[in-house]
């Protein structure tokens, strides 16, 4: 098993990074595998909106000026992920806004490849902005400064990527619904 976690802070080994060990620190003490991909510090340009993805369905961006085409095989393959951000000007860091819209927009457009996978989002806040930013990272409950929260994640994700796949014989995955678009132009 493997949890990929998606630095979106453009400092290397702040803030975000040090929760993101903490969390991995325990996924690899429960014999998950664990790595950090550092996206904030890389110059990517937000979803144009292309289609080209959905066209294609090669589970690949067409925009391949940054490394979004390289990372999104090594999400794919992960059994879990964590989505992270510091807290800037009360939002998720530009970059990382950047390279979640692409990629979720790819995922969404070939199949939804995060279906089923265990996720959580932790956020690095000083001041304020930290639930409206947690709540842009996917609504998940893991926002605080202290490490113990940071490590009851990791343990909580070893917890439930092992029940996961102790289970995924016996207990069927819900079927796949068709989504329904909403067209905003009338």
């Amino acid at each position: 098993m493997k949890v990929v976690a998606i630095n979106g802070s453009p400092h290397k080994e702040g803030n975000t990074y040090h929760a993101l060990r903490m969390v991995g620190s325990k996924l690899e003490e429960n014999g998950i595998e664990f790595e950090i991909i550092h996206v904030g510090n890389k110059d990517i340009r937000g979803c144009m909106a292309c289609g080209k993805c959905r066209k294609t369905q090669d589970s690949k961006c067409s925009m391949n000026s940054d490394p979004l085409n390289e990372w999104i095989p090594r999400i794919k393959e992960a059994d879990g992920i964590i989505i992270s951000s510091p807290v800037y000007f009360s939002g998720v860091a530009g970059t990382m806004k950047s390279f979640l819209d692409r990629l979720f927009y790819v995922s969404l457009s070939n199949g939804n490849f995060f279906r089923h996978k265990v996720g959580a989002a932790v956020v690095a806040v000083r001041r304020t902005g930290g639930s409206s930013t947690l709540d842009t990272l996917n609504h998940y409950l893991s926002y605080s400064e202290s490490v113990q929260i940071m490590e009851t994640l990791g343990e909580n994700m070893a917890w439930q990527l092992k029940m996961r796949e102790a289970t995924k014989d016996s207990i069927p995955a819900p079927a796949r619904k068709q989504k329904v678009m909403t067209s905003f132009i009338r």
